[in-house]
């Protein structure tokens, strides 16, 4: 996937037009990668990519160096290398931290290879910017220390290349969580309030597993499954250079939330730092970040480290203001089934991971009404091994205050609670609204409310009838036992299916009629 750090069509036309200095010779001399592994993986990951990435960037200027020009591809290659680089480069006082406690011999050990390895990365950063603008001016050598010193003899220290050989050191003994919804907590402060109209919905409860889904469009490839831990189909999102799978919305308005479900499997301390989810709002449906204007996220899957959230914009056929590392630790979200939320408020954009609040960037959306596409993109993982889901993808219009709304007119329908399935429990993402609603009670206290629950048809009638009231039941007793609202002010009441707004032969159908109303007594 390309990243949008320089202007894309500038780029093409310097390095595909200007040879830089012929003379193979004045190449900076090779840095040499270490043989043998420390024992401490998340030193040894860094030290590895860090010299992956750098032999890819030593490859290119070689090309350069000898007068080969860079073809489109190759600058591609170059700026996924220079995302993955930054951040890498930033995850670096993490790994000197990660020493603490080992023996005096590794931890000598570790830091020369760590040094080693950010040189490395220094050279490879600077080189790949100088390389994607045409500007590569080269020193004849680096500093000897860096080309003949080999700091990794094992002098004194048992670690040896057999860790090199079985892919793995010692210390990579973390178990993986025993239940992928471990520690969710419910939101009290969880300000997303999503939007009232659906736009587009799939749970791909409709979906054969073993297919692509029948909304959505890839240049690559990606399938439903079943998982033994979790309920219902997920999507299996592939993993690959420019691979993406886009929904079947063509049309975004200029206030519209993003919400989905994400499910790992296999990540581990090995996982790359360049394992990215990237979430797009694109102008056009092509297998490409966008033709003129692009607005991106992405979500570190790497587990090493702690790795930022990445934001950056591309408008007008060039880079954007925004291309930010933004401080995040979320690796123990992405192995918990987070549930992610967007809101764009006309230039507007807000992330949030569960309950937390990532990314609120005010004019992150430089031009309205040209981001009419979302797009999915996932990057740098190893095949069949480290695997990434995604499920209950809602986007909805949005731009309405359920309190003022509620306060003018006196009710409100919400689709915006969600429970689990077949059951009364809210999910804890969706009590931004119950929030809305518990301050306008707040705001006025001789307010009363009668709450009432909606399902859609799927089940008995009476089914759908008694879990319609107890899904009322339980937005009382959040509103109750959460903000503290006088149980008093508020009834329940329950409709199951016999009050349909939408089509329960379609999925956006069923999640127009899965719904809660606040009405004033």
């Amino acid at each position: 996937m390309k990243h949008p750090a320089f202007f894309k069509q500038f780029l093409i036309t310097i390095c595909l037009t200007v040879f830089l200095s012929p003379n193979l010779d004045a190449q900076t001399k090779k840095i040499k990668r270490p043989k043998s592994r420390v024992g401490v993986a998340s030193v040894d990951s860094f030290v590895q990519e860090s010299f992956d990435l750098y032999d890819k960037v030593y490859k290119y200027d070689g090309y350069a160096a000898s007068g080969t020009p860079l073809e489109d591809d190759d600058i591609d290659v170059l700026e996924e290398a220079l995302a993955e680089m930054s951040s890498l480069s930033e995850s670096a006082p993490d790994i000197i931290n990660d020493l603490d406690g080992v023996g005096v011999l590794k931890q000598g050990k570790a830091t020369l290879q760590v040094n080693r390895a950010k040189k490395a990365l220094q050279y490879s950063i600077k080189t790949a910017k100088e390389l994607l603008l045409g500007q590569r001016e080269r020193e004849t050598q680096e500093d000897d220390d860096t080309t003949t010193s080999d700091d990794d003899n094992d002098d004194g220290d048992e670690e040896s290349d057999n860790d090199a050989n079985n892919g793995h050191s010692n210390d990579d003994t973390e178990e993986e969580p025993s239940n992928v919804s471990d520690g969710l907590e419910v939101y009290s402060k969880y300000d997303f309030v999503p939007g009232d109209k659906i736009l587009f919905f799939d749970d791909f409860s409709q979906d054969f597993v073993g297919d692509l889904p029948s909304k959505w469009n890839t240049n690559g490839s990606g399938a439903i499954v079943k998982l033994n831990k979790v309920e219902g189909n997920w999507f299996e999102l592939k993993a690959g250079y420019r691979l993406y799978v886009i929904p079947d919305i063509n049309e975004l308005p200029e206030d519209y939330t993003i919400e989905f479900d994400v499910l790992t499997s296999g990540l581990s301390n090995q996982t790359s730092s360049g394992a990215r989810l990237h979430i797009v709002l694109s102008d056009t449906n092509a297998f490409s970040n966008g033709k003129t204007h692009y607005a991106a996220v992405t979500l570190p899957l790497g587990q090493y480290a702690a790795f930022n959230i990445n934001a950056y914009n591309h408008f007008n056929g060039k880079g954007g203001m925004i291309n930010s590392g933004l401080t995040a630790d979320i690796r123990d979200e992405v192995k918990n089934q987070p549930h992610i939320a967007i809101s764009v408020t006309k230039k507007r954009y807000r992330l949030w991971v569960n309950e937390v609040k990532y990314v609120d960037i005010p004019r992150f959306i430089e031009e309205l009404d040209v981001l009419n596409y979302l797009k999915f993109h996932l990057y740098g993982l190893k095949d069949g091994e480290e695997r990434v889901f995604i499920k209950n993808i809602k986007v909805a219009e949005g731009g309405v205050d359920l309190r003022r709304k509620l306060l003018s007119e006196g009710k409100i329908s919400t689709n915006g609670i969600l429970f689990d399935s077949g059951s009364a429990n809210i999910q804890p993402q969706s009590l931004g609204i119950v929030r809305q609603i518990s301050q306008v009670l707040m705001q006025d206290e001789s307010i009363k409310l009668n709450i009432i629950g909606h399902t859609d048809s799927d089940g008995p009638d009476d089914a759908n009838l008694k879990l319609s009231k107890a899904r009322a039941a339980a937005v009382k007793d959040a509103l109750v036992n959460i903000y503290n609202i006088s149980a008093d002010r508020l009834t329940t009441d329950g409709k199951g299916e016999t009050q349909p707004v939408g089509d329960n032969g379609t999925t956006d159908g069923k999640a127009l009629n899965r719904r809660v109303e606040f009405v004033k007594t």
